[in-house]
């Protein structure tokens, strides 16, 4: 009876309603908030006055609801936010009305602005003493550019914090019943990024086809075939339970499972696109007998009509 009096409870609670209730909350029990001046340590960078505050901010696989408290709070207290294509709707909707958005959001082969001219931007708006978030999908140090972004500022003397957050993959496996890790199948779990910097695919697909392992590639599903193809020409059976996860933990989310040499052409016919991830292992077999203890996502929102 109290469990369930307490799910109805929480059911009815928005992530809004929630940073209110944190701010009635005695001070030690809520995260520290953005400091008025930076530490001493470092000084001040070009004899500014007063310099601003960098947080780097992991805004999860998209829900809202998978925030961690410091993240909705350092966007609640954003005077500026600097925020990537891959940051969920809801999440969005917690900035601030009166904060300043800038969109530097990255897709398959185009870049709204290249990371160079990101660290830049970051720099130059930390020198006019604002409290800048950079809101990134996922988790800011998990093939989010964090550290790359950090360096810039460090160099700088720019005080800057790392907020993580959820990773694509942890939220996809929440959401889709396929546990990255299992006795029973996998004892070694492998992140890899399908989209390096010099434009090539060209990972250790030795380390990659493992035996006994589950395998996560973010950002390749535009080079799902030759990825396919590159783990089976090293070692892994054609037969290897795998799948794709479109848009994990969000009402769009849908995914295709095959076994690996008949995968691209599932996703070709399914129509997945980006955001996606692929994963590779027998832990995917889980997902059919996982998924119908599963709570029912709510089904995406039909387009509108335009009248």
């Amino acid at each position: 009876m109290v469990n369930a009096r307490y799910r109805d409870t929480c059911s009815q609670i928005s992530v809004q309603e929630t940073l209110a209730r944190l701010a009635f909350r005695p001070p030690a029990c809520i995260p520290k908030a953005f400091p008025v001046e930076p530490p001493a340590a470092g000084g001040l960078p070009h004899g500014s006055a007063r310099c601003g505050w960098v947080s780097l901010v992991g805004a999860g696989p998209g829900d809202p609801e998978l925030l961690t408290l410091r993240a909705a709070r350092r966007i609640a207290e954003a005077e500026v936010v600097v925020y990537d294509n891959l940051v969920g709707s809801g999440v969005l909707d917690l900035i601030p009305e009166d904060a300043q958005r800038i969109y530097v959001g990255k897709e398959a082969g185009r870049h709204a602005l290249p990371q160079g001219d990101i660290n830049r931007l970051l720099l130059r708006l930390a020198r006019q003493g604002l409290r800048v978030v950079r809101l990134k999908g996922g988790d800011p140090f998990i093939f989010g550019r964090g550290g790359e972004e950090m360096e810039t500022l460090a160099a700088a003397g720019v005080v800057c914090e790392v907020v993580p957050g959820i990773t694509a993959a942890s939220g996809m496996a929440a959401c889709t019943g396929i546990p990255l890790t299992h006795r029973e199948h996998a004892q070694t779990l492998v992140f890899a990024t399908g989209h390096l910097k010099d434009g090539t695919v060209n990972l250790d697909w030795t380390a990659l086809a493992r035996p006994q392992q589950t395998v996560v590639i973010y950002m390749g599903l535009g080079a799902l075939e030759l990825i396919c193809d590159a783990l089976i020409a090293h070692g892994l059976p054609a037969d290897t339970p795998a799948a794709v996860v479109h848009a994990a933990s969000t009402p769009q989310q849908r995914i295709v499972g095959q076994p690996l040499a008949a995968l691209p052409a599932a996703v070709r016919a399914a129509g997945l696109g980006s955001p996606s991830l692929i994963v590779i292992g027998s832990v995917t077999r889980l997902h059919e007998v996982l998924q119908p203890a599963m709570p029912q996502r709510a089904p995406a929102p039909a387009a509108a009509v335009p009248a």
